[in-house]
């Protein structure tokens, strides 16, 4: 699966059921060419913005429960760092 298809498909959040986003970028160890984590859109900050920041929600790849056609299901804890 290429970052593009990933990109297309919309990450929700199993524990509570709310929509995270959509993938915005992946970590890989590049070494290995294993992905490790998933980027999802953090919570928006207009300062960050001005600047040019991307904050993101990174999901750890073992937090990750399903990968469908259309949709991405993940187990996220509140307490993840953005």
């Amino acid at each position: 699966m290429s970052l593009s298809e990933l990109k297309a498909k919309k990450v929700v959040n199993v524990c509570d059921g709310k929509c995270i986003g959509k993938v915005m970028d992946i970590e890989f160890n590049p070494e290995t060419g294993v992905v490790e984590a998933l980027v999802v859109p953090g919570e928006f900050d207009f300062v960050a913005l001005l600047r040019g920041e991307k904050r993101g929600l990174i999901i750890p790849w073992c937090q990750i429960c399903c990968l469908g056609d259309d949709i991405i299901l993940v187990q996220v804890k509140d307490d993840l760092p953005i």
